[in-house]
């Protein structure tokens, strides 16, 4: 069992290259680790749009687990607001995943039409953060 040092060093490592992406997996251990945006669907994944994005808006969606902030600390002006034009790369905000803050661009551009997640609340891989119409 990898102890959290073990899973520091493996990001530390990470950090310190030039790998955008890492999948280790052994008999108990499933580890999958992507740098920036949100991965690409796997091969035979369907990237099938949800009803808003069908309506005409995009989602930015949480690229790891971890806690969901959308400033740089308590009290800090938010990243970005309902009405806030982004770009690609604009950050949008922050998941921190082991003490380690994390910025998250948003990956499309357009205007923020909805925040779907709580400040501080715990998000999942791929739960939707914001909703972006173009």
């Amino acid at each position: 069992m990898l102890t959290d040092e073990d899973v520091r060093e493996i990001l530390r490592l990470i950090d310190d290259s030039q790998l955008d992406e890492l999948r280790i997996e052994t008999a108990g251990l499933s580890l999958h680790v992507v740098r920036g945006a949100a991965a690409a669907p796997a091969a035979g994944e369907e990237d099938v749009p949800d009803a808003a994005e069908a309506a005409g808006s995009r989602t930015i969606s949480a690229p790891m687990l971890g806690t969901f902030y959308r400033a740089e600390a308590p009290g800090a002006t938010a990243f970005v607001d309902v009405g806030a034009r982004v770009e690609a790369d604009t950050i949008v905000c922050l998941i921190e995943v082991m003490k380690m803050m994390n910025s998250v661009p948003a990956g499309v551009a357009g205007t923020i039409a909805e925040i779907c997640a709580e400040n501080a609340a715990l998000v999942e891989y791929g739960q939707p953060l914001f909703r972006v119409a173009e």
